[in-house]
């Protein structure tokens, strides 16, 4: 009965680690539109527990990334997606597009911008807000 007990209480204990895995095909779709020297939108809203699907697109000619590292730490990324996050960054060519599934863990306020020479300097940064 003992170890019943400690079974039990392990599995209260490790909460959201035990949580059945995110249904990724009702993931809320956001678009994120990667222009010269702006993202739009430049403040990103999402809430915490809910799957999100983020669909990046490079409308313009040259290369942009999306760089959020300390957001995309404490995500949890889908396994297909992982492939598409690089050291806290999404980065694209001009025209191209890449999808980023996750589901945000904290609340709090995480500053995005593109690292690329001189981008955010002149505007191309932002910040996603999790509730």
């Amino acid at each position: 009965m003992r170890s019943l007990s400690l079974a039990v209480c392990g599995l209260l204990l490790a909460g959201p680690g035990f949580a059945q895995s995110p249904n990724w095909l009702n993931a809320r779709t956001i678009e994120i539109d990667m222009k010269n020297f702006a993202f739009v939108p430049a403040t990103i809203t999402l809430q915490r527990g809910v799957p999100y699907r983020l669909r990046f697109v490079n409308t313009a000619g040259g290369g942009h990334n999306f760089v959020a590292k300390a957001f995309f730490e404490q995500a949890s990324i889908a396994p297909a997606s992982r492939s598409t996050i690089n050291k806290g960054e999404v980065d694209l060519g001009g025209g191209e597009s890449g999808d980023v599934r996750l589901v945000v863990n904290r609340i709090g306020t995480y500053d995005v911008h593109c690292s690329h020479f001189m981008h955010s300097i002149f505007g191309m940064k932002g910040k996603i807000v999790v509730r």
